[in-house]
């Protein structure tokens, strides 16, 4: 029987652990930490495609149980305007909505199925090198132990070990140029549209909030900036306070009450990778094609490469899988990725620039809506039965 080694263990690498016993290979998963990933990152929203991949392979309900459904999102200007809503669904019935839930949940929950149907973890193990021969692939770790492969699967994220392993010349993430931060707030009530995310151009930063409940309030911050300062204490609160201080919405308020503030990160993305595997090796994830958080997919399209190279490998030889896989794949990530650049932009925009997207998001948003781009990203479906040819 085939075996995959998966280096890993974030969101990609139980995804695809499990999407591959479900196509008839053995995975097991390797992890750099001494445990899982829990506690880390603040918030995502898993969209519909995600939660559609998750289903292929059964693995959706016990995700679906630690989130709450936001099929849309809100935008208003810094003064309180509403310039407009944008769906984040597919129009199927039998998909639940886009689901907002804690990182540190997810991840939780898909090593947890993983772990349950008896998917093998190994910790402590961080790559450091492979080594590929005519039928198979060796993975060395940093204490000096191995392992034995048919085939070696990168899901160690947008700073990956095995992307430079499979091409030494690949180009590092690139700088958004903007940084960002999030926490919890309670006991604040705010004007919160219900089964949404609300995004707010603030005159100074890009602000987003949902309720999580009647008490409890999520939120992030983007904020234009090449390279965020470092921060300590109180100091981190005041600071992104201080960017919302002058607009209509609750940004401020939420932030200075604001608990488990996340540590002020800079963000990256992948644009275009030109190598994504050698005739052993694969990145998949944002191990090789990371879009800024501005895509709302970041999870989805991790959850899509796990369920879709499984298909591939389950209907094709190892290379040749590796290979079609990439030119199903490649098309639809870029746009993606392309799309949450221009997005970016707005993030990062001054002060005038501000002035203008109040004037044109109201006109832009429905045709955005609308648009064949938008329906193609949350509509996207995966058969598994279908055969790859």
């Amino acid at each position: 029987m085939t075996k995959a080694l998966i280096i890993g263990g974030g969101i990609a690498g139980p995804v695809t652990a499990m999407a591959l016993q479900q196509a008839g290979i053995d995975a097991v998963v390797h992890e750099a930490h001494s445990s899982g990933a829990e506690g880390l990152g603040s918030f995502l929203t898993l969209a519909t495609n995600g939660v559609d991949a998750l289903a292929a392979i059964g693995a959706d309900k016990r995700v679906l149980a630690s989130g709450f459904p936001t099929p849309g999102m809100v935008l208003r200007s810094a003064g309180g305007r509403k310039l407009g809503t944008v769906a984040t669904g597919s129009p199927r019935h039998d998909i639940p909505p886009s689901q907002t839930m804690r990182r540190t949940d997810l991840y939780e929950a898909v090593r947890n199925e993983a772990a349950a149907r008896g998917i093998p973890f190994e910790y402590d193990k961080r790559l450091v090198d492979a080594r590929e021969t005519a039928t198979g692939v060796q993975a060395i770790f940093a204490d000096g132990s191995a392992a034995l492969g048919d085939l070696l699967i990168g899901c160690d994220g947008i700073h990956s070990t095995v992307r430079g392993l499979i091409d030494p010349q690949a180009p590092a993430p690139t700088h958004t140029g903007v940084t960002g931060s999030g926490g919890y707030t309670f006991g604040v009530p705010v004007r919160a549209d219900p089964n949404a995310v609300t995004m707010i151009f603030g005159k100074h930063g890009f602000f987003g909030y949902a309720a999580a409940s009647a008490e409890e309030v999520w939120w992030f911050v983007n904020l234009p900036a090449a390279v965020g300062p470092t921060f300590t204490g109180g100091d981190l609160r005041d600071w992104l306070a201080s960017f919302f201080a002058d607009d209509a919405g609750p940004a401020a308020r939420l932030i200075a009450a604001g608990e488990d503030l996340m540590p002020l990160t800079d963000i990256y993305y992948l644009p275009h990778l030109p190598h994504w595997h050698s005739q052993r090796m694969i990145v998949i994830g944002d191990a090789a094609h990371a879009p800024s958080g501005s895509s709302g997919q970041g999870a989805s399209l991790v959850i899509e490469d796990g369920v879709m190279l499984a298909r591939c490998l389950r209907d094709l030889p190892i290379p040749e899988a590796l290979r079609r896989f990439e030119t199903l794949r490649r098309p639809r990530v870029e746009e993606i990725i392309e799309r949450a650049a221009k997005v970016n932009r707005t993030k990062a925009a001054g002060r005038v620039e501000r002035v203008v997207q109040g004037l044109f998001l109201p006109i832009v948003l429905p045709l955005l809506a609308r648009g064949k781009s938008m329906r193609r990203t949350y509509e996207h479906h995966i058969d598994w039965d279908e055969r790859v040819a």
